[in-house]
Parts: C-alpha cells; sequence; structure tokens
C-alpha cells in the first residue's frame, strides 16, 4: 500500500489532534512527545503533527509511505532514470520509526519529499543517540543543486545509493 504523508508545523499539539481526530473521525496511531501520527485509511494519507510553536499551520515535509524496501529501491531508481537526484537514508530513525527511504531533490518551490518504509517503531524522534536534527536532513538536501548532483551519478545502483548521490 502506498499513501501520501503530510507533515505539518502546528504550534499546540493537543489543540491539533482534537481538530484533526474530529475532521478524519480518527485518533493517532502513534503519540509521542511533540508527535503525533495518524494514519487515515480514506483518503490514504499519513497525516504527522510536529509540535514547532511559532510555526504553525506551515508545511514542515512531504513523503509517500510505500510496503518495503524494495519499493523505495524501485522509486529511486524510476526517479533517477528521469533526471532527479536524491539523498539516502538506509536505516535511519526519524519521526520514532527506524525507516528506509531517500529525499527527492530539485523541488521547483522547495519542498521536502521523501519516499520511505518503516521497518520497525523506535521510542526516539531521532534514534537511540538523539545525534541527527531535521536541520541536519535540510543540509544534506541543500548541499548542491539537483542538476551538480545529478552529474556526479556513477558505479552501481548500490554505490550510489551508499554514497547517496543518486542511483542511475
Amino acid at each position: 500500500m502506498s499513501r501520501v504523508q503530510l507533515a505539518i508545523n502546528v504550534n499546540d499539539l493537543s489543540e491539533s489532534i482534537a481538530f484533526y481526530s474530529k475532521l478524519f473521525g480518527t485518533e493517532p496511531a502513534k503519540l509521542r512527545p511533540g508527535y503525533a501520527n495518524f494514519a487515515i485509511a480514506e483518503p490514504p494519507l499519513k497525516l504527522i503533527l510536529m509540535e514547532n510553536p511559532g510555526h504553525g499551520g506551515s508545511l514542515n515535509h512531504l513523503g509517500i509511505e510505500v510496503a518495503d524496501t524494495d519499493t523505495v529501491d524501485a522509486e529511486q531508481t524510476r526517479l533517477a532514470e528521469a533526471g532527479f537526484a536524491s539523498i539516502d537514508e538506509r536505516d535511519t530513525t526519524c519521526c520514532y520509526a527506524k525507516q528506509d527511504k531517500f529525499w527527492v531533490q530539485g523541488a521547483p518551490n522547495g519542498e521536502r519529499w521523501e519516499i520511505y518504509t518503516v521497518l520497525e517503531d523506535s521510542p526516539s524522534f531521532w534514534g537511540e543517540d538523539g545525534g541527527k536534527s531535521w536541520d541536519a536532513v535540510e543540509t544534506a538536501l541543500d548541499t548542491a543543486p539537483a542538476e551538480e548532483q545529478a552529474a556526479q551519478c556513477c558505479g552501481t545502483d548500490a554505490e550510489n545509493r551508499q554514497s547517496g548521490v543518486c542511483c542511475a
């Protein structure tokens, strides 16, 4: 199953949970400090609320949740063939889940798109050491323009995924 993910910043998590629970007729599937995750069946949507006072109502990032790592790989290959560069993250922890994913580079308005699968639940937002942050993800995404990243493609698919440059 695939579904679109919408991650938005909210000023007050409790107030936002109450609103979205009523709007979609369901409670959060996962609730952690500063974070709520709704798995909405109809329409198929993963709605993520990230408490970020002062930034409520703004987009945090977008994503497409897919069934498994093979689908992540297939999508990364398909998009690379279409000329998109990506930043690879395998066996990474984010949003209270261990994931295999990649971030698509070059959205025309700077949107952050990830394509991912959840491998397992995590007790922490960024992993056991908590050493990663959204700032680190943004820095990686902003490191080089998509055209520059696409020009760096070489090697096997596995080498490209491991380097985080792209798949060809």
